[in-house]
This record gives C-alpha cells, sequence and structure tokens, in this order.
C-alpha cells in the first residue's frame, strides 16, 4: 500500500459498488469482571523511589495546607464555643479545603517542572514500522466538518512518508437518517478526493454501549492485524508529526498501553468558548505536566487523542455492564478512566505527554451547551462509585475515580457551604441565643466568629485557587517565545485578569446547574445521549429564562436574606450573588461571537498547517443536508454505496421483528406517491427502511 497519490485514485464508480470493510481479522474481548484481578506479568517501566517520593511530596503538601486552612478556620469559629451549624460548616471548609489544596501542590508541581525543563519541539521525524489504525467514531455529526478535519489529518500525516503505515475508519453510531446518508455521501467524495484504499467506512444499527460499544465492535472484529489504535473525536485534530511521534513513543515502551496526548482548544468563536480556549492554553500545560509529574505510569485516559496498545486493550479493557438500573447501573458513560484503570490492573502502563503539541479539539459554544455535556460526565463520574472497589486497581486509578467523583460533588458541598453560612448569619440576627445553655455554666455562650480572621482565611482560600493561573502567567512572562506566542505580556495579563472575572461570573452558575445534576441523578435521572453542538452558541431567549431561571431566583433568596441580616453580609456574598441574579445576561453575552484580540492564543495568531487545512476545508464544505430517502432517490451512485454498506439481512425470527420496519413498509404500501410516502415516515421508520434493502427499494421506486 503507497502513499496517497493523483494515479493511485479508484475510478468513483467501482467505489460506489465496494463495501468499505476490510476483510475481518477478530480479536477477542473478555467480558470485563471487576470482582477478579490477576498478577499482572509485566511492571510499567517507572522508577519507583522517584514516584513515591513526588506522590508523597503531593499528599504531604495536601495535608499541610489542609490541616493549616482547617486549624484557622477552627480559630474563626470557635470564638463563643462552636455550635453545631459551625461545626457542619467547618467539616465542608475542610472537605472543599483538602480539593483545592490537592489541585493548588498538583499545580504548583507543573510550574517547577516548565521552570526546570522548557519545552523542546523535535524537529525530527522518528522511525516507525508498525500498523496502526486511526479510528473516527461519530454520531450525528455534521458529515461534511467531521470529514474536512479526516482530510487534513490524512493529508497532514501523508506528508511525513508513513502514510502507509495507517489504516482510517470512520466508525458511524448515527441514528438520524439523515445525518447517516450524508456521511455515507461525505465518506464516498473523501475517498475519491485521497484517493486511499485504506480509508473505511461502518455504520452500526444498534449503537450498544455508545462509542465504549463501537470501539469494541471494531476491535472484535478487525483489531487483530494492528499494533496500535489511536482513537479520536469528531471533533478532534491532529498532526502528522504528532502522530509519528505518538507511535514512536509506544513502539519504543514495552510495557505501555496506552500514551495520552494533552489537546489544545481550537476555534473558538463565542466569548465563552474563547474564555475556555485561552484558559486551556494557558493553564492547561502546567496542570498537565504537574499531573504527568506524579502520575508516571498510573495515568489518566480522556477518551481521546490518545495512542492505545490494540492487544493490550483487548486483553484488559472490555467494560462490564453495572448492576441496577439507570442511571447508576447499565453501560458505563465515563468509560474512558474505567479502561485505564482496567489496562493498569493488567499491568499496562498509562503514561501522558503534556507537552507534545499538535493535538486539538473543540469546546461547546455557550455556558448551557457546557453544561448540558457536563451532566452526562457528571452521571457517568458517579457511575465510578461502583467501580472504586473493583479488585487489583492500582491506587493512583482510584484516586482518579475519586478526583473525578468529587469534582461534581463539589458543587453541592459549595452551595451547602454557603447556605450554611447564610443560616449561621440569620440566625444570629433573627433567633435570640440561648446565653447560658442548660446546666451550670459561670460564663455566658456567645454566638460570634473572629471577623478579622475570617477575613485571612478567605483570602487564602482564593490565594489557593488564582494562583496556579497567575504563575501560568509568570511562565509567560518568563519565556519569550511563549510571550511572544501570546501577543506579549501586557495582552496575556490582561486576558488573564478578564479570564478570571468572567469565569467568577459564570461560576456560581455552574455550582447550581452541577448540584442540579447530582440531586437528579441521585433521585435516578438518566442523562441520555444527546448530540453536542458545536458551532453557533446563540441562545434562544425563552430558553434562556427557562434554564437560567433557577440560579436567578438562588441569586434572589441569597440576595434577600444577605441583605436581610446586614449590608455588609451582602457585599461579602457579592461575588457569588452577582453571578446568579445576572445569570441571563451573562449567559447571553458569553453565547455571542467575541473578537479573539483579547483571548488570543499561539494557534489564533500562527495557526498551525493542519488546522489551517482543516478550516480552509470546512468552509469549502457543503452546507446543508437533505432528507435521507431524497437523497437516495436523487443519486443512484449514492444509492449504489449506501446498499454496499448494509450488512448482509438476519434471519427473520418472532423475537428480532422490527416494529418501525414494518409500520414504515405499511405506510409505503398504501402511499401512492414517494412523495406521500417520505411526508409519512418517522425519522425511526426511514431508519429502518434504510437498513433494509428490499424495502428501500420499495419505498424508492415509488413513481
Amino acid at each position: 500500500m503507497g502513499p496517497l497519490t493523483t494515479a493511485s485514485r479508484p475510478v468513483a464508480g467501482d467505489i460506489a459498488t465496494q463495501r468499505l470493510l476490510p476483510r475481518e481479522t477478530p480479536l477477542p474481548m473478555a467480558p470485563g469482571d471487576l470482582a477478579k484481578s490477576r498478577v499482572p506479568d509485566r511492571v510499567p517501566t517507572a522508577v519507583a523511589p522517584a514516584m513515591a517520593w513526588r506522590r508523597g511530596l503531593i499528599l504531604l503538601a495536601t495535608a499541610a495546607l489542609t490541616g493549616a486552612g482547617g486549624y484557622e478556620m477552627y480559630r474563626v469559629l470557635e470564638v463563643g464555643g462552636v455550635t453545631v451549624l459551625e461545626a457542619m460548616v467547618l467539616v465542608l471548609f475542610l472537605v472543599l479545603l483538602a480539593w483545592v489544596a490537592f489541585s493548588f501542590a498538583s499545580a504548583l508541581a507543573g510550574f517547577f517542572v516548565l521552570l526546570t525543563h522548557p519545552v523542546a519541539v523535535d524537529a525530527e521525524l522518528p522511525a516507525i514500522a508498525s500498523r496502526t489504525a486511526m479510528l473516527l467514531p461519530t454520531y450525528n455529526e455534521d458529515p461534511h466538518r467531521l470529514t474536512a478535519r479526516l482530510r487534513a489529518i490524512i493529508e497532514s500525516l501523508e506528508a511525513t512518508n508513513h502514510g502507509e503505515l495507517f489504516d482510517w475508519f470512520v466508525l458511524s453510531d448515527s441514528t438520524d437518517p439523515d445525518i447517516w446518508v450524508a456521511e455515507e455521501k461525505a465518506l464516498l467524495a473523501l475517498r475519491q478526493a485521497v484517493g486511499t484504499p485504506r480509508l473505511y467506512y461502518r455504520h452500526r444499527a444498534d449503537n450498544t454501549a455508545r462509542k465504549a460499544g463501537n470501539i469494541s465492535e471494531w476491535i472484535t472484529r478487525f483489531g487483530a492485524v494492528y499494533d496500535f489504535m489511536i482513537v479520536l473525536d469528531a471533533d478532534s485534530l491532529m498532526s502528522g508529526h504528532t502522530i509519528v511521534q505518538l507511535v514512536h513513543s509506544i513502539e519504543t515502551n514495552s510495557t505501555a498501553g496506552l500514551v495520552q496526548t494533552l489537546p489544545m482548544v481550537v476555534n473558538a468563536r463565542s466569548l465563552f468558548s474563547r474564555v475556555q480556549q485561552f484558559a486551556g492554553r494557558l493553564y492547561g500545560p502546567m496542570i498537565a505536566a504537574g499531573v504527568a509529574w506524579w502520575h508516571g505510569s498510573e495515568g489518566n485516559y480522556w477518551g481521546h487523542n490518545a495512542i492505545i496498545r490494540v492487544r493490550a486493550f483487548a486483553e484488559a479493557a472490555a467494560l462490564p455492564e453495572l448492576r441496577g438500573r439507570k442511571p447508576f447501573g447499565g453501560h458505563i458513560l465515563s468509560h474512558d478512566f474505567v479502561e485505564a484503570a482496567l489496562m493498569r490492573r493488567a499491568g499496562w502502563g498509562i503514561y501522558m505527554l503534556p507537552m507534545l503539541g499538535g493535538s486539538y479539539e473543540e469546546v461547546p459554544p455557550s455556558l448551557l451547551d457546557f453544561a448540558a455535556r457536563d451532566r452526562r460526565w457528571c452521571q457517568g463520574n458517579l457511575q465510578h462509585l461502583a467501580v472504586v472497589p473493583a479488585r487489583g486497581l492500582h491506587w493512583v486509578s482510584r484516586l482518579h475515580f475519586m478526583v473525578g467523583i468529587g469534582a461534581y460533588l463539589t458543587a453541592p458541598l459549595w452551595l451547602l457551604f454557603l447556605l450554611l453560612g447564610m443560616l449561621i448569619s440569620l440566625q444570629a440576627r433573627f433567633v435570640r441565643p440561648e446565653y447560658f445553655p442548660k446546666g451550670f455554666s459561670l460564663f455566658p455562650s456567645w454566638p460570634a466568629q473572629d471577623p478579622v480572621l475570617a477575613i485571612w482565611v478567605f483570602v487564602a482560600t482564593m490565594g489557593l485557587l488564582l494562583l496556579p493561573k497567575l504563575l501560568s502567567l509568570v511562565l509567560v512572562w518568563m519565556l519569550g517565545s511563549v510571550r511572544r506566542q501570546f501577543g506579549g505580556a501586557l495582552r496575556t495579563s490582561a486576558g488573564v485578569l478578564a479570564e478570571i472575572v468572567i469565569s467568577a461570573l459564570m461560576a456560581p452558575v455552574m455550582m447550581i446547574f452541577q448540584s442540579i445534576a447530582v440531586a437528579e441523578i441521585l433521585a435516578g435521572r438518566d442523562a441520555g445521549w444527546q448530540t453536542q453542538r458545536r458551532d453557533d452558541g446563540t441562545v434562544e431567549r425563552r430558553e434562556l429564562y427557562r434554564k437560567y431561571g433557577v440560579p436567578t431566583l438562588c441569586g434572589v433568596a441569597m440576595a434577600a436574606s444577605a441583605y436581610a441580616v446586614s449590608l455588609p453580609l451582602l457585599l461579602w456574598m457579592s461575588p457569588v450573588i452577582v453571578g446568579l441574579l445576572f445569570a441571563v445576561p451573562i449567559g447571553a453575552l458569553t453565547a455571542k461571537p467575541a473578537s479573539g484580540e483579547l483571548f488570543s492564543t499561539p494557534e489564533d495568531r500562527e495557526p498551525p498547517p493542519v488546522l489551517e487545512r482543516a478550516n480552509e476545508l470546512s468552509a469549502a464544505a457543503e452546507v446543508g443536508i437533505k432528507p435521507a430517502l431524497v437523497a437516495l432517490r436523487e443519486d443512484s451512485e449514492l444509492l449504489a454505496f449506501h446498499i454496499a454498506q448494509l450488512p448482509p439481512p438476519r434471519v427473520a425470527r418472532p423475537d428480532t421483528v422490527d416494529v418501525n420496519l414494518a409500520v414504515g413498509r405499511a405506510k409505503a404500501d398504501v402511499s401512492e406517491t414517494f412523495e406521500e410516502a417520505a411526508a409519512h415516515l418517522s425519522s425511526r421508520e426511514v431508519f429502518s427502511i434504510l437498513n433494509d434493502r428490499s424495502s428501500l427499494s420499495t419505498v424508492l421506486q415509488k413513481r
């Protein structure tokens, strides 16, 4: 198989009658079992003593900061004795401070790593020899933008002269019939454009277990002939240079099961996404360098832009179905954490290369879109409560699960912390205290706190939250090349200040959204799986009022309660109250397009070639998607291609009758014209007809 050349391009008519799949080479994946583990026959390459003292340093720093802060908070509350409410506040403060201190300690480690080891870009491409599959799972995504990004990656990889070692698979789980047919049309055009016989397409009619099931199905059908697989997301973008370096990194480490990159956010357009892009680009490398420093071979997996050893994944990463009903039971939503933990349990190393570069992704365009995705992630992480006790897991893998769970539980804990503080203030203002409690006492019990010390505790806590951002800014100031990439020290400093303000305004709203999500999940409500918006962040006014109504009401209640106590308390609570009271205008403003001057990133100022090419192809891509049946009726080549991609018909049995297909055929039979049939078929009925050759022929042949 040679590189992509014009001469090697197949004839369009030949492609249209081919099924775009290679010969099947099955690789078994045994069903996962959380209750069983075996002693691994390999040990990841890592210096154990070095990792031990690094992890000890992080945990010791966390404990020291938490202990010191907890002691000072106790001093704030112990004036006049600690009441029950104050004791609850103290416990919550300790839990939340430990969370903040842990993140701070890890980020501080990343600061010193980057300070002492400046990033060096390796311009030389290493030699590689392994066969790698590039997997692109998709679910109801825009097929034109999807194939534009994919073509840019293919062309970038071909430019490295290693393209013959890679096969490309688009693994569709799309359930929208119009998008499904548009995918086929886009893939047919892409294959004709790049001329590679190594670009394959597979559509699953039944998307069992979602993305994890999609990848597992590919492994069990085609995985045996591949050494590695690189898993992409629908919005992923990777340079050929980065892909080759990833292959080299896992080739040269025989105990590595997975190597994860740090994807950078690109193509942000709205104010919300630009803030996220700027923050991720500026703070992300330092945070990632810190976690990589102490994770070592016990890293984590974020589900995309990573290279995986295929046999290691098949051997160890098959996911079990959790017991019980949704949302805690069923298929695991956040599968990536679990897959990494199971591979590490089997003795495979999970590594991260945070400074590799050339790895990109996109973010949702608005706070509401982000919250919708976050709701699914929340459910997936809370599901991990059932995985934490699994036998044989490395303690760092268990820590990853606890960190993921804590990322969502801290939201209702912060809300409870604020409410208890408000309740204590209201109690002191309106409830007559018992100065002489029951029993003998020579001195009265005064309900009081130390206000001056409370301010210092607050300032110190905010310092732990903000100092990592300021340390990232210091790194930019110190490194001339990075400073120029961000547009200079002054512009970057202004961007950091603006990011802190905007993030502070949005944080209370996310606290309410995440608290609601946790409550819904605990009440048994399943999040489902919705398609993510990736382009326009504009939100209708009705949706703004409906979605931001609860945060706004919370802000009104907090403001009224604080003002009822005193004006100083209202001012003290203003950072939280302002974000909640103005949730609607903040949500509307941040969803609108914004200039990139203030929040510009190196990728904005000097886009890498693969990003420029992807955006160029996206801009030139076809706009709009035709109804599936209309598209197939108008394009005989597309129809032939669609039929060629269908799997062989299944043997009909009473328990496999497709109700949607039966109803759709009945509607088609009584319709006199094609237009009449198409108008009365539901989306699910069209989807079933598209999976059945004879029914599809019946519908399309109507006059």
